[in-house]
């Protein structure tokens, strides 16, 4: 056999034991399928009527789309138990039919011409799966406040927002706006993404809220929030000039709220310096308790955190920073700039949702308590670091990476910075990213290109260390008499690093490569900042 013919061989067979564990439905979800690419999403009006004593969701969902090319047959994503139960087109209906347990194929009378602007309504209803553990395990949080009345949340980011209403469930393809209109009990209200527009009672006992969002908004970020709510309203004086910022709780947590809340104005305060303005002016900024933990739900950020200082009232650290401020307000707020501004294209490449967000607080930190405190952050979080598998998962399959993506992406990118030693060009970049990628979805090629460009350093193979393998840098140093060796182990092929060292007190930059280099030093400490691995070994 060719050692060609015998390469591709191999890979056949590694790509078919890779991916044997997913299903279809996986690759479904996951691909830009032939009856996903033809159309561009351009508008959803969403209209859901929820009955809570029966936990029953039925409603219905206009998409307006815009042909890319011609096509006749589109996919809709919708889980089960919620089913279609009618999609028609101008009046007329067309024909659908449910091709594998969470997809549908929408079949037009006749083939829409590229460049057409064309819309359907979805009718469907169904019991929504519920989340037992949200928003980890993702769905429908049904559930009742301390006062016995119903608390209704919906978190999906994992599972996927077809999780209740009909769409195209796919990140690479963001709505440009978006229309919803929630129907509940007159005596709750419904809180979900940007500005409200109306609100109805009916005469038979029911409040209709209906909520415009102006901007491109993610599926998953899309949201639902029923409760016995109380709301106050506030300006904030960003960087964009007046920003609407509002908070929904519940009516018994009303006074804890104001005083817990006030990490909402520090967080926005923060974060526009670091990243620039917040992504949504035009839809406001709010943050709505939930009977879970919270989430990134865009322009309705959600919040359960239990009025309290750090991660549940600890700190993921150990450092004690975590706990001068309340750690669901500001993770979850800074995803407005990493998950809602600046979106992954493929589930795989979550780690830019979660990266950068982790880092945010380690920048959070340093805003408010200064360089030091930011880095002993981030390093102290360094003990949740698992390296159980690569933080970029497998693409076309709707699969994240490990949950590494988190604090490991967190250390990366503050590796990073040490490596660019130079805080102002640092800022510029991450302002740089939230304005050049502005309302767009993103690649990891592209975060890479960007940050290598904007730094001029080739920053590949630091990359694919962090990014794609489970391997730590190891740092090897032997000393004999006043020189030291230095050199890397446990690298990716070709891995180059800048490390800071302390010598007497001074600052130098070594350049270690996998081949030894020496250095006259009578003793040496590695800066800490950079997260690697340090082993002395005895020349002797």
């Amino acid at each position: 056999m060719k050692k060609e013919a015998f390469i591709t061989l191999v890979l056949l067979v590694f790509a078919g034991q890779v991916f044997s564990q997913y299903t279809k439905d996986d690759s479904l979800m996951g691909v830009i399928t032939p009856e996903r690419a033809w159309w561009d999403l351009k508008y959803y009006d969403l209209d859901v009527e929820v009955d809570i004593e029966n936990n029953f969701f039925k409603g219905s969902n206009v998409i307006l789309f815009q042909a890319l090319e011609e096509g006749s047959v589109m996919q809709i994503d919708l889980q089960p138990p919620m089913k279609i139960t009618d999609v028609s087109q101008a009046d007329m209906a067309l024909k659908f039919n449910r091709i594998a347990t969470n997809t549908y194929h929408v079949v037009f009378h006749e083939p829409i011409v590229k460049g057409q602007l064309s819309a359907i309504k979805i009718y469907f209803e169904g019991q929504p799966h519920e989340a037992k553990n949200a928003p980890w395990d993702g769905g429908v949080v049904f559930t009742q406040d301390s006062n016995g009345k119903p608390f209704v949340a919906t978190a999906n980011q994992g599972i996927g927002a077809s999780i209740w209403w009909p769409c195209k469930d796919h990140p690479a393809d963001e709505v440009d706006s978006l229309q919803i209109r929630v129907t509940v009990p007159d005596e709750l209200w419904n809180i979900s993404n940007g500005q409200m527009r109306d609100m109805q009672l009916s005469g038979d006992g029911k409040r209709s809220t209906t909520w415009f969002v102006n901007n491109p908004i993610n599926n998953y970020g899309v949201n639902i929030n029923i409760g016995n709510y109380v709301s106050w309203k506030d300006i904030y004086q960003g960087e964009k000039g007046p920003l609407n910022v509002s908070f929904y709780v519940l009516e018994q947590d009303l006074p804890k709220a104001k005083a817990q809340f006030v990490d909402a104005y520090r967080t926005l305060e923060a974060l526009e310096y670091w990243f620039g303005p917040y992504p949504f002016y035009e839809d406001g900024y709010k943050l709505v308790q939930v009977p879970y933990l919270g989430m990134e739900h865009q322009s309705s950020v959600t919040y359960g955190n239990g009025f309290s200082n750090g991660y549940k009232g600890t700190d993921l650290s150990g450092t004690g920073w975590g706990l001068k401020w309340d750690f669901i307000i500001v993770h979850e707020s800074g995803h407005e700039w990493f998950a809602n501004n600046i979106t992954n294209k493929d589930k795989a490449d979550m780690w830019i949702h979660e990266g950068f967000t982790n880092y945010s607080e380690n920048l959070f930190t340093e805003y408010f308590y200064g360089k030091e405190a930011g880095a002993e952050y981030v390093k102290g979080t360094r003990r949740l670091i698992q390296n159980d598998r690569p933080i970029i998962g497998d693409y076309n399959v709707s699969q994240s990476g490990s949950s590494d993506m988190y604090y490991k992406g967190g250390n990366m990118l503050h590796t990073i910075r040490q490596i660019i030693n130079d805080d102002e060009k640092w800022r510029s970049i991450l302002r740089g990213l939230n304005k050049d990628f502005y309302h767009q979805t993103v690649t990891t090629a592209q975060i890479e290109n960007y940050i290598t460009e904007k730094s001029g350093i080739d920053l590949s193979k630091v990359f694919d260390q962090y990014l794609r393998t489970t391997k730590i840098p190891k740092l090897v140093l032997t000393q004999k008499g006043k020189k030291v060796n230095y050199y890397w182990e446990n690298v990716v092929s070709g891995f180059s690093m800048p490390v800071d060292i302390q010598v007497n007190g001074e600052t130098k930059r070594i350049c270690p490569k996998e081949k030894p280099q020496k250095i006259k030093v009578s003793g040496l400490i590695v800066d800490e900042d950079f997260y690697i691995e340090t082993s002395w070994r005895s020349e002797g």
